[in-house]
């Protein structure tokens, strides 16, 4: 038998109000046309368009008489539809996975026992099929599919192979990709920006530039996201958002794809046109795997293979079109008019009797095997002639399928992850070296000039807060105006080199305790998938706000400094301005270390609540020297009374001269005096002294915010 190729078959007949047409794209062999097509009547016209025609490219219409002709294949328009195709993506063998006697339980806490999640399951997902994974709430289907990501490894039982070998977890990360259901995007990218940070570092050295624009520009044009090149992610419909979130993965194209709920959160269309997508990709050669919630019957018929799971076992494995049969051999029919989807979660929810041991016994039987093969032939002439073709722009246009996908029992060798003209076996050295297709320093790179334009269009992280240091910084200037050198108000002056501190403080460590835990979701995709590793991404993030810092902190302090009349000496300026943007780093790395550890609700509500001691034994509300012994251990574990202090020692110690007095007496007309009564020393050790401290926290904080994050991701895996 010729090789399946796909067809355009159209079917007229005269009526007494003129030709009637309804379309559908067809997939059919290179052979007569089908019974069920001879069979028509009063079709008017169905028409489909695919390239790898049996000759050219070319249509057959089946007239009224049964005779076959010929016709161009043209759009209505008269030009040819272009067909895209992947033809630029590194080459990837497919990938099938099996799993073998597969238990998960949990802990239950404090009754010390194990929760059993999954009891014993097995089955195999194949390349090129688009599997969707159901069942009821708590069934196990989001374990299972975390477990054969690779997302969890303790308390498992059993085995999971791949192309038939046991799996190497490390290896087997470093080839799949995880799609999450919340689209985890940098909202102030562009699609383009966004794509070209993923090539960069998904795809090695080994590739030029052009080639990486050309891969770029291959799955943008392919997925429909050509226009909205230059919009940035914020502004992107869910659907859109849905497509980059594949388009980002897909760039070094993995040969197996995970989706959790890809669907979740889409209106209908959007629901058929991910779906369409997905399909198209499996017909590529990937092996995808996705869980899904109740579809509906047209997106239900579009998976090519269900696993169907209820109270942790599986009920149902198989292609689609055998489920309804099956369940008819075990006595539960599903009514014509009810959503077989629907049907079977009601059948493992219990509804119609308590059948879930005994589909289990018959799964676990090979009963759901004798299906496979009718199943398969239904779905040449019927689920694949409507669906291997769907369009997946504006209507969903899909991938070209290639040779021996149409019908995948007949097909002896499986087909790679498309072809190319980039062989991926150049970066297969350093991949296994370093466990990412880039180098570190490389990876450093790409992160800190996108955290750098990400930083610099935040809205909230860099206009907001300088703003608000150039507004606070003019108030508190009026405020204070002129006391800098007031003997009879050194007191004023206190409280406004004190208030300084307290406003670097906060303006530093709030927005990042804000800010981080909603960039972590982003981290986490992308790290988790191999893009890049943890330090890369942890040294950008602290280089990179680090000017900014210096600026909007100098851009206050000048302010403050000029208005108030301090002392117009460099050397004071520079040693005010050294503490203030040491104070703004430290109060940043608590705020990360804070936003690391816990959510927005969570780090919103202990970050300030943490700092009150911080500020009690800043020696400003509380003298040091009133504070009890027992308790005179604790400033020293304030930043804020080094800072505060080191303020004090740069505006009045260092031998400063006598201040003026307009008033008869003014006891503190001597600086060396008031800070004797703040109980602060006015050498140049201390000072020094201060700023080291504040330097080694800097880095203590930094390396805690660090290892929090590599518990957070233990945690995630």
């Amino acid at each position: 038998m010729a090789d399946p190729k796909s067809i355009k078959i159209n079917l007229s007949t005269e009526t007494e109000d003129g030709n009637e047409s309804v379309s559908y794209n067809a997939r059919a062999v290179c052979s007569p046309p089908p019974k069920e097509l001879e069979s028509l009547n009063n079709a008017s016209v169905l028409s489909g368009s695919q390239n790898n025609l049996c000759n050219g490219s070319s249509s057959v219409t089946i007239t009224s008489s049964g005779a076959l002709r010929k016709v161009p294949n043209n759009s209505p328009t008269g030009h040819k539809k272009p067909m895209i195709s992947l033809t630029h993506l590194p080459k990837r063998p497919p990938v099938d996975i099996e799993f073998i006697d597969l238990s998960y339980s949990v802990s239950e806490g404090r009754k010390r026992g194990y929760k059993t999640i999954l009891k014993c399951v097995n089955g195999k997902f194949r390349s090129g099929e688009l599997t969707g994974i159901m069942g009821p709430s708590g069934a196990g289907k989001s374990t299972l599919m975390n477990i054969l990501a690779g997302y969890k490894t303790s308390n498992l039982d059993g085995s999971v192979l791949i192309n038939g070998k046991e799996r190497s977890l490390r290896r087997f990360r470093k080839m799949s990709c995880y799609i999450m259901q919340d689209d985890c995007l940098s909202p102030q990218l562009t699609v383009k920006e966004a794509m070209t940070v993923a090539a960069n570092l998904k795809l090695g050295k080994g590739i030029t530039r052009s080639e990486k624009k050309v891969v770029i520009n291959e799955i943008m044009e392919t997925l429909g996201l050509q226009d909205c090149t230059d919009t940035y992610a914020a502004s992107l419909s869910g659907g859109q958002r849905k497509r980059l979130s594949i388009a980002l993965e897909l760039v070094n194209n993995p040969p197996v794809m995970f989706f959790d709920e890809p669907t979740s959160g889409l209106d209908s269309s959007s629901c058929f046109q991910c779906l369409c997508l997905l399909k198209s990709l499996a017909r590529g050669g990937r092996t995808v795997i996705c869980t899904i919630h109740q579809p509906s019957a047209r997106l239900f018929e579009m998976f090519d293979h269900l696993y169907m799971l209820a109270e942790g076992q599986c009920i149902y494995r198989g292609n689609v079109s055998g489920l309804v049969p099956f369940l008819s051999s075990m006595g539960l029919n599903c009514p014509s008019y009810h959503n077989p989807a629907d049907y079977v979660m009601e059948v493992a929810c219990g509804e119609h009797g308590d059948y879930v041991q005994k589909l289990v016994v018959a799964v676990n039987a090979g009963r759901c095997n004798t299906y496979l093969q009718k199943s398969d032939q239904r779905k040449v002439i019927s689920n694949d002639i409507a669906k291997e073709t769907i369009p997946l722009k504006p209507q969903c246009e899909s991938l070209p399928v290639p040779n021996g996908f149409a019908n995948k029992t007949s097909t002896a060798t499986p087909a790679t992850c498309t072809t190319s003209l980039l062989d991926s076996s150049e970066n297969l050295p350093q991949i296994e070296k370093s466990g990412f297709p880039t180098s570190g320093v490389l990876q450093f790179w790409i992160l800190l000039k996108r955290t750098i334009a990400i930083t610099l269009r935040d809205k909230t992280l860099t206009r907001m807060r300088l703003v608000a240091h150039i507004i606070i910084g003019i108030l508190l200037g009026l405020i204070y105006y002129d006391i800098g050198n007031n003997a009879a108000k050194v007191m004023s002056n206190a409280g406004c080199l004190f208030f300084t501190t307290m406003f670097t403080m906060f303006t530093a460590m709030m927005p990042t305790i804000l800010t981080f835990p909603m960039e972590m979701s982003v981290f986490v995709r992308e790290h988790l998938n191999y893009w890049y590793s943890l330090k890369a991404y942890y040294f950008a993030k602290t280089l990179a706000d680090i000017p900014f810092q210096i600026v909007l902190t100098a851009c206050y302090v000048m302010g403050v400094y000029y208005l108030t009349s301090q002392p117009l000496e460099a050397t004071r300026f520079a040693m005010v301005l050294l503490i203030s943007v040491l104070t703004a780093l430290v109060s940043q790395s608590f705020g990360l270390l804070v936003g690391a550890a816990f959510n927005i609700e969570g780090g919103v509500f202990l970050g300030p609540i943490s700092t009150i001691p911080l500020v009690l034994f800043s020696g400003f509300f509380a003298n040091l020297k009133d504070i009890p012994v027992y308790l005179k251990w604790l400033p020293y574990m304030s930043y804020v009374k080094y800072s505060f202090e080191a303020t004090m020692i740069s505006i009045y110690g260092l031998d400063r001269p006598k201040l003026d007095c307009q008033d008869d007496y003014c006891h503190f007309k001597y600086p060396t005096k008031f800070l004797d009564q703040m109980a602060m020393k006015s050498d140049m050790l201390t000072y020094t002294i201060d700023v080291v401290v504040l330097c080694g926290l800097f880095v203590v904080l930094r390396i805690c915010a660090y290892f929090v994050l590599r518990i957070k991701l233990l945690q995630v895996r």
